[in-house]
């Protein structure tokens, strides 16, 4: 049992769904997972899904997780992601967010960042053991607690959580919920470097009614996600827009097209959130949005800056809407006009619908004074990064912001804002970013002759290339540095070498 303040928080606007109609699909997994982590898909109702989020948080609790203590999770994007992430806030705790493409070096680091007492997992990823990445990052975490995993053949000291959610327990012992308390943590990378970013509840409400009104997803709506939900952006557009809206979440773990569009027809989803690359790609085939059922796309753009330059959205089919991503500080969404073209946005409070001057406030977009693109609003964690003061205009209080360190430039004409670039020094490589400075300093760890490069791609920010003397000893060598594949893939052979 839980108690709940009068603010809501993510379990109560499941809880309120749970009952209206406890009967009603609420997940439906990839129908390939077996090939992402060898478990058979789970489609579950309401009801189903609240016994196993009960089940998980007794769990929890009974392990001596104490309140607001932090549980890691690095998880596909299944069923496991929102039941764990559920529980543990029916529980009490607060999720941080691992990157699934994070290896030994990336996750140590954040582990011990925010001193996390447990982790869950699953056994296979993609063919990649997860369960030894976290037991061995366990090892240099002094925080951990507790191990737990998904899946079959888990490691001695893994805790087997598909077993825990067949029990039959008692519910969790009461834990008073306020939704102002952290709820959330992921990790941005700023100039400074890796940084942990906390959000309460009402934050992640906030980021994602700024996603669910603009784009106007209808109540009930059966939505299919195919962004992983690592982040703030991930999560607020694809599960808080579920239990906004009251309907169905399918999962789909990116990326294979013909899985897709099963799922798009099988289901008949009505509304898409994928990455920006995805998202083009989709529309750039008309045949493929007429044979579906598709009232809404919503594009997550990384890179932000690419937005103003991007094809037009076909008409007559579904209505796309372009969610700005600025790293983990924040977005704000902008759905595009009958012409198929990108928005025009502006500084100043934004809401949704735009052409409605009554319509609630989402939050505020500022221009500073070095030109560069700030943020305020419910959904900004002021505390987490170094927000500035402005002074506002006509006698109005300052304004506190989040300065996003994108560019921006004012058109004379229309009085529209066009972002022209990303913050100096920082780099995105599809929805992971990194420092310059730190492929070069990779690249030194390999020797002479090695270069890693990052090259700019037209939606997805940049690609990474490396160059080796021998590439295969070079991936061998990033690999056991713990480093990710998009740094160990940068030195993959290329076609017509020998």
């Amino acid at each position: 049992m839980f108690q709940n303040t009068a603010s809501p928080t993510l379990d109560g606007l499941f809880r309120r769904i749970l009952a209206r109609q406890p009967g009603a699909l609420a997940l439906v997994d990839p129908p390939d997972k077996m090939r992402i982590n060898g478990q058979a898909p789970r489609r579950m109702t309401f009801a189903q899904a609240d016994r196993a989020i009960s089940r998980l948080a007794a769990h929890f609790v009974a392990s001596g997780l104490p309140p607001h203590s932090i549980i890691a999770v690095q998880l596909p994007n299944t069923v496991e992601f929102a039941l764990t992430l559920l529980a543990a806030h029916r529980a009490g705790l607060v999720v941080a967010l691992i990157p699934q493409l994070w290896r030994h070096a990336e996750l140590t680091d954040a582990l011990n960042r925010v001193g996390a007492r447990a982790i869950v997992s699953c056994g296979w990823i993609d063919g990649v053991s997860h369960a030894d990445l976290i037991m061995n990052a366990a090892v240099e975490a002094f925080s951990i607690r507790h191990v737990c995993g998904f899946g079959s053949d888990l490691p001695e000291g893994m805790i087997p959580l598909d077993v825990i959610m067949e029990d039959d327990q008692g519910p969790p012992p009461i834990v008073a919920l306020d939704a102002r308390h952290a709820a959330m943590i992921s990790f941005d990378i700023t100039t400074a470097g890796l940084l942990a970013v906390p959000r309460t509840h009402l934050n992640l409400i906030a980021g994602g009614l700024a996603v669910f009104l603009e784009s106007g997803v209808a109540q009930g709506a059966t939505i299919l996600a195919a962004q992983t939900m690592a982040s703030f952006g991930g999560v607020a557009a694809s599960l808080v827009c579920w239990l906004l809206s009251g309907g169905t979440l399918v999962l789909h773990h990116p990326f294979d097209g013909e899985i897709l569009e099963r799922q798009l027809v099988d289901l008949h989803c009505d509304t898409l959130v994928a990455p920006a690359p995805l998202a083009m790609r989709f529309g750039e085939d008309e045949a493929l949005l007429r044979s579906h059922a598709l009232h809404h796309v919503i594009s997550l753009w990384r890179s932000p800056e690419q937005v103003a330059s991007s094809p037009r959205w076909p008409t007559g089919h579904a209505r796309l809407t372009d969610v700005y991503l600025f790293g983990e500080a924040g977005l704000f969404g902008a759905r595009r006009g009958d012409d198929g073209a990108a928005a025009d946005i502006g500084p100043g409070p934004y809401g949704a619908p735009r052409d409605d001057a009554q319509s609630p406030i989402a939050g505020e977009i500022v221009v500073t004074d070095n030109g560069t693109l700030a943020l305020r609003g419910s959904m900004v964690p002021l505390a987490a990064y170094s927000a500035t003061t402005r002074e506002s205009e006509h006698g109005s209080p300052p304004t506190t912001c989040v300065d996003t360190g994108y560019a921006v430039r004012t058109d004379r004409t229309t009085g529209a804002l066009c972002i022209t670039a990303p913050p100096p020094g920082i780099l995105a490589v599809g929805g992971y970013r990194f420092q310059a400075d730190d492929l070069q300093a990779w690249s030194k760890r390999l020797g002479d002759g090695a270069t890693l490069t990052a090259l700019p791609d037209r939606l997805s920010g940049h690609r990474l290339a490396g160059r080796a003397n021998d590439n295969a000893r070079a991936r061998g060598a990033l690999a056991e540095l713990g480093l990710n594949p998009l740094m160990v893939e940068a030195f993959r052979d290329r076609l017509g070498q020998g």
